[in-house]
């Protein structure tokens, strides 16, 4: 019997397709992305990781096993760290300070995305919070691998594709997916329903975040 993990690959390989195809991915390989594009795609994934990082954190609370806690806890540091580290760099090029980001506003789909993490690990139990956070980790990973093999003649593209591609990263993403397999190895069919569920919706919203950045999409109302 396949493994769960992959059987949630399998359930949201049309939507990784759709990713790997859409036309922020293409002209980011290509180094032809509108480096205005990029640098929206880039802020509003700051926003987004300072969310996710409580996120984790709050997901590590509810879980039963220690060594559990002790992963998703030291996964909402190391994203602080890890990835916004290479944000930073790019705000530093761009000129962009702390307090631009303060009164950047989530566009929809980035707020939608949050909303929909914060209700699952909240609402369902530790194996739904797991499968919700998952794909964050995951097609980052499949996408910079993709990447890698074909490259972007653009610096500051390919130093994005090196981060998301690294072995360094891998191992965050594998033993997010060595916890997902074992929760949900034995879930019952309401489990593993809402599991597989929220697993395709944060699939979905990986997809619609980088479409949403290439249409610079935002509120058409300012809500502060």
């Amino acid at each position: 019997m396949d493994k769960p993990s992959k059987i949630l690959w399998g359930e949201v390989s049309k939507v990784f397709n759709a990713i790997i195809k859409h036309p922020f991915i293409e002209e980011l390989s290509k180094g032809t992305l509108d480096e205005g594009v990029f640098k929206y795609y880039v802020v509003q994934d700051a926003l987004y990781l300072d969310e996710y990082s409580r996120v984790l954190a709050t997901l590590a609370g509810k879980a039963p096993r220690e060594e559990w806690v002790k992963i998703f806890a030291e996964d909402s540091v190391a994203i602080l760290e890890f990835e916004k580290a290479l944000h930073n760099e790019y705000f530093s090029i761009w000129g962009i300070t702390p307090e631009d980001l303060k009164k950047t506003l989530l566009t929809p789909t980035n707020m939608g995305y949050v909303n929909h993490l914060w209700r699952t690990i909240l609402l369902h139990e530790f194996p739904v919070g797991v499968a919700a956070v998952t794909p964050c980790y995951w097609i980052y990973l499949e996408v910079g691998r993709y990447l890698e093999r074909v490259g972007s003649p653009h610096k500051l593209y390919s130093k994005w594709i090196s981060l998301y591609s690294s072995k360094e990263y891998a191992k965050y993403v594998e033993r997010v997916l060595e916890i997902l397999d074992e929760v949900l190895s034995n879930a019952s069919t309401d489990l593993w329903f809402r599991a597989s569920r929220a697993f395709k919706i944060s699939s979905i919203y990986e997809y619609m975040f980088w479409d949403s950045a290439y249409r610079k999409e935002h509120f058409i109302f300012e809500y502060y």
